[in-house]
């Protein structure tokens, strides 16, 4: 049976500007580094970082992207970090819960979260918005 998600690796065109980008604009806390990738710890997330020549920085035109948590009481606090530090953001949130979407150095899709999936569902069964044909199961 799967149980969780492993580990996210993510190919970079820069080892030493991912690093900085992920360790002192993210805080996320480094396990190690070498000339071709780094690893970091996420809560119980390891994230690896990957030197790949074949690497753009070219933006996904889809949605796809990768979410971290934060609490209510810090979303000022990032909103401004990340606008101090010159990234990209790419969309303005229309759900539930405060987000910041921006960009990576590398242009990976990047989210800052307030909520979890029980608060989002919560909000669905209350409003389903544009969701259309929506569908809930149980979860426990």
């Amino acid at each position: 049976m799967i149980s969780e998600i492993n580990h996210l690796t993510l190919a970079v065109s820069d080892i030493n500007r991912s690093f900085t980008f992920y360790r002192d604009i993210l805080g996320f806390k480094p396990l190690c580094r070498w000339h071709a990738g780094a690893y970091f710890m996420v809560s119980e997330l390891w994230l690896c970082l990957s030197l790949d020549p074949d690497s753009t920085n070219s933006i996904r035109s889809d949605y796809t992207h990768y979410a971290f948590s934060i609490k209510q009481a810090d979303y000022q606090y990032w909103s401004e970090k990340l606008s101090a530090a010159g990234c990209t953001f790419f969309k303005e949130n229309n759900s539930e819960g405060d987000s910041l979407y921006f960009l990576d150095p590398d242009g990976h899709k990047l989210e800052l979260h307030v909520g979890n999936w029980q608060s989002r569902l919560l909000a669905k069964q209350q409003n389903q918005g544009s969701w259309r044909d929506v569908e809930f199961f149980d979860y426990t």
